[in-house]
């Protein structure tokens, strides 16, 4: 397990859905370490990654050095003008990735983009146009869901009924910071979003999906920056509280303060209420005890269960991504899903209480 959560890229069983050859892809925009997953993912439930294209060399030369079977392509546009290509991953920095996935889907092709998608409102409502005129997926790659076992498999207990109803979802997304590997971008605020629109994304999307909500509203938010006087724009720690159009509700909270003497690059953890029991998700360590991730508790009218589920669940929104794309159909992640995710977390990073200021007294 990587100390880097910004280089996490899980690696499962080989499960592909079409013949080779059969789902071309590119990757571009490699300012991100996630692509690196998100085209593992892809890979391994049967698609062929073509073309590979970053202004950088360096980036490109590291990212042949993982892919060697892939070709560098000379500009965007080459990918782009290429019609055997039927959907482009990227990673882009925040702030470009609304822009690269309307120029993507204008094309002809379907995006799929790291989190966060989007990072103001505006960016949004035009890419919402843009997907809706062109009929093309704008689809988001949310892994702390997607690309954690532990977390696919919670989600199969509770379509099962396994606690009945889910009524609360309550989520810890604590990450490494290891500031000095991270881009410059990194620390501006206009590039990266904030914390809540960032890393708070897999939170309120995990809340959408475990308890079945279309819509939710945040109660209240904060953000603040208690230890990186250095980064100014920074937010180190961010929480929010929402309640979905169900009635379910959530709290998460997600900071940069993993010690150094963890085994991972985060202890995530996601705790799931229902009417007849209980999930806990200890995603990446069973603190003190398994350096594996992929722990599931769950208590219900059975007793006490444990579950480990490395290598045994796999990864199927890859796959369901793919048909999707070829069949026109949305198994894998709705867009209205994915457009309502990232819709939450910009919404609660504008109205997020700003704790750490000076002038902020508790009365």
């Amino acid at each position: 397990m990587t100390k880097d959560g910004m280089n996490y890229a899980p690696k499962g069983k080989p499960n592909p859905v079409v013949e080779k050859g059969e789902f071309q892809f590119a990757a571009a925009a490699l300012d991100h370490g996630h692509i690196f997953g998100m085209c593992n993912g892809l890979i391994e439930a049967g698609a062929t990654l073509k073309w590979v294209y970053d202004p950088d060399p360096q980036k490109v030369a590291g990212f042949v050095k993982a892919f060697p079977d892939v070709m560098p392509a000379e500009s965007l546009e080459q990918i782009l003008s290429d019609d055997s290509i039927r959907l482009v991953a990227a990673a882009a920095i925040p702030s470009k990735r609304s822009e690269l996935g309307n120029q993507v889907m204008r094309a002809g092709k379907d995006y799929f983009t790291d989190k966060t998608p989007f990072t103001t409102l505006e960016q949004l409502e035009e890419t919402k146009r843009v997907a809706e005129q062109t009929g093309q997926k704008y689809m988001v790659y949310y892994s702390e869901r997607l690309h954690v076992e532990g977390a696919v498999y919670a989600g199969e207990l509770i379509e099962k009924g396994a606690i009945g109803r889910v009524i609360q979802v309550t989520g810890f997304g604590p990450h490494r910071l290891n500031a000095p590997s991270r881009p410059d971008w990194f620390f501006k605020k206009e590039q990266y979003g904030g914390i809540l629109c960032d890393i708070g994304s897999h939170q309120i999307e995990q809340f959408l999906f475990y308890a079945g909500c279309k819509d939710a509203k945040v109660l209240h938010s904060k953000i603040g920056n208690y230890h990186n006087p250095e980064y100014p724009e920074l937010d180190d720690f961010g929480d929010a509280t929402l309640v979905g159009d169900n009635g379910a509700t959530n709290y998460f909270r997600v900071d940069w303060f993993t010690p150094d003497g963890l085994s991972t690059w985060g202890d995530g953890r996601t705790f799931i209420i229902g009417t007849e029991g209980t999930i806990e998700i200890r995603k990446y360590v069973d603190l003190a005890r398994d350096k594996k991730g992929n722990h599931v508790y769950l208590v219900n009218k059975d007793g006490e269960q444990h579950f480990t589920v490395s290598g045994q669940v796999g990864y199927p929104f890859f796959g369901q991504l793919i048909l999707d794309c070829i069949n026109r159909t949305e198994n894998a992640m709705t867009q209205a899903h994915a457009f309502k995710a990232a819709e939450l977390c910009l919404r609660a990073q504008e109205q997020a209480v700003f704790i750490t200021e000076q002038q902020v007294q508790v009365k």
